[in-house]
């Protein structure tokens, strides 16, 4: 499974799906749009939009994500939670 967490400093959402993905063990990539804009572009040609946190989670897009929302595509893809 490949997930990508986009996501802005200072975004507590952000830090709750973080700890959340941490706490499963799953392995992920942050990519910080504060830090660097070509994320934001690249979230902005996936989505249509710059929300934080955005997940990609093997090409399924989580705009605005909650932890709520990530655990659910996460059961679809066969993961207990």
């Amino acid at each position: 499974m490949k997930i990508t967490v986009y996501r802005k400093a200072g975004c507590l959402w952000s830090a709750a799906v973080i700890g959340f993905l941490e706490a499963l063990d799953l392995p992920f990539t942050v990519k910080n749009m504060t830090a660097s804009p070509r994320y934001l572009n690249e979230l902005r040609k996936k989505s249509g939009q710059t929300m934080s946190p955005s997940l990609d989670i093997d090409g399924v897009m989580i705009p605005d994500a909650s932890v709520e929302a990530v655990a659910k595509v996460l059961e679809e893809r066969g993961l207990v939670i």
